[in-house]
């Protein structure tokens, strides 16, 4: 029996323990003391690749002329203006280099402190991709594989389907493969029942088709990754993320759960719309059930760091190789062409990864996932053609932000831009930080008027 082997029939055992003890959270309190830029910044300088670029990458093409990140900056403090959105974090890297990481705004319309670099945002879907990362690092360790099948470490699993069952795998649940009928039980989930008893419901949940031979976008069920890594590691699905990419990564404000939101020491509140405007709550608990699908907080700091490793920078934690793979579609999402206008526009076909979405943005290849739970929305973007890649945050359910993301890419690509953001932002008004706000843990915003106090 090979080692491996043997931990498994060692932790197997233990399998039935995890039904009330998967969502342990762990919170971490720790800053990096990593400079979060205040001052504007310069054009990006794409002619000469820097040193820092790992020989066995590929060539990166130049951003198109003319990119220039103080632009947005500008548009980001424009969002927060006026409470638009309360407040919003973004971090954009390039070339091995973190070139903006920053805050906008408020974390809370009812007490209101600025947003900055190190303030802490639910990330919601984004944590999908952690989910693939860990496994990716368990299969690198042998002690996972891809196509490792689930009812080996979850002997008790079951579908409505007996052999479906016996054939889902560690790919299957996490490029949404798993045969059941889109977000199945999400609206139990909801109405707060717990995460091992909608995992029990499964058995009883129509299937659309075999695992493995359609997408269908799953949290609950995707979540079952979670149960997989306990029985393969013997630890916590929340501990092996802290140990095994949090902590190498220097992602050191990021942590998993409700518990670790609440110990950071800045995090944004999410807001809903109320009669007067935003309103602020506390996090809602439901998707925190959820871990794999819907559980890290993180900064705009810690993202920078996340955005580097997966695009190959980091490569003494995330190999070349395990990023490929990870970022390999292997089924078709059509779907996501439609909807909004700068994804019909843009797009011309999508699909799912290992817990990351693909793109082709006007004959680009683009790495993406989006969140949103209640009071938080984010998106994540890499181009790796560019060695480029951006994450934003924000605290609110307002779409607005998102046309920020669409308007970058065609900037960076040299598109002809579109209309995706609203007609009053304007991209030629730089965000200018005052004196007093420099320094490495800046808001690195000006906090007009309008955004510092609730109206």
């Amino acid at each position: 029996m090979n080692p491996s082997n043997k931990r498994r029939s060692r932790v197997l055992p233990r399998i039935a323990a995890v039904a009330l003890s998967l969502p342990l959270t762990l919170g971490s309190t720790a800053q990096t003391p990593q400079h979060s830029p205040s001052s504007p910044t310069p054009v990006v300088q794409t002619a000469t690749l820097t040193a820092s670029r790992p020989a066995n990458l590929p060539p990166v093409a130049p951003l198109a002329a003319g990119f220039d990140v103080r632009q947005f900056e500008s548009m980001a403090q424009q969002l927060v203006a006026g409470q638009r959105v309360p407040g919003m974090a973004m971090a954009i890297v390039h070339n091995g280099k973190v070139v903006s990481a920053r805050g906008y705004g408020i974390t809370d319309t009812s007490h209101a402190q600025p947003v900055d670099g190190h303030t802490v945002f639910r990330l919601a879907s984004l944590s999908k991709s952690f989910a693939g990362t860990m496994a990716g690092l368990l299969v690198n360790d042998g002690m996972l594989r891809w196509d490792s099948k689930l009812v080996d470490y979850m002997p008790t699993f079951r579908l409505s389907d007996a052999a479906a069952a016996q054939q889902l795998t560690v790919a299957d649940l996490l490029s949404h493969r798993v045969g059941l009928t889109h977000n199945a039980f999400d609206r139990d989930l909801e109405q707060y029942v717990d995460y091992r008893t909608l995992t029990q419901k499964l058995a009883y949940a129509p299937l659309k088709c075999a695992p493995g031979t359609c997408y269908s976008y799953q949290n609950v069920a995707f979540s079952l990754i979670g149960d997989m890594v306990f029985a393969a590691t013997g630890d916590f699905y929340a501990q092996e993320v802290q140990r095994r990419i949090f902590k190498p990564l220097g992602m050191n404000d990021a942590s998993l759960g409700l518990e670790g939101i609440q110990a950071s020491p800045s995090w944004a509140r999410p807001h809903v719309r109320g009669r007067g405007g935003w309103v602020s709550l506390m996090p809602k608990t439901t998707y925190y059930q959820v871990l794999p699908a819907a559980g890290v907080n993180a900064s705009a700091s810690d993202m920078a760091q996340y955005l580097l490793a997966h695009l190959g920078h980091r490569q003494d934690v995330l190999s070349a190789p395990l990023l490929a793979t990870l970022h390999q579609p292997l089924v078709d999402t059509p779907g996501e062409i439609r909807g909004s206008s700068w994804r019909r526009t843009r797009l011309s076909s999508a699909g799912y990864a290992l817990g990351w979405r693909t793109y082709d943005y006007a004959g680009h290849r683009v790495v993406f996932h989006g969140g949103a739970v209640q009071g938080y929305r984010g998106l994540i973007a890499m181009v790796p053609e560019l060695d480029f890649g951006v994450a934003m945050l924000w605290n609110s359910e307002s779409s607005l932000p998102s046309g920020l993301l669409p308007t970058m890419l065609d900037s960076a690509l040299g598109l002809p831009p579109g209309q995706w953001l609203d007609d009053d932002i304007d991209p030629t008004l730089y965000a200018e930080a005052t004196p007093e706000q420099t320094g490495p843990d800046a808001p690195g915003t000006h906090v007009s008027k309008a955004t510092a106090a609730p109206h």
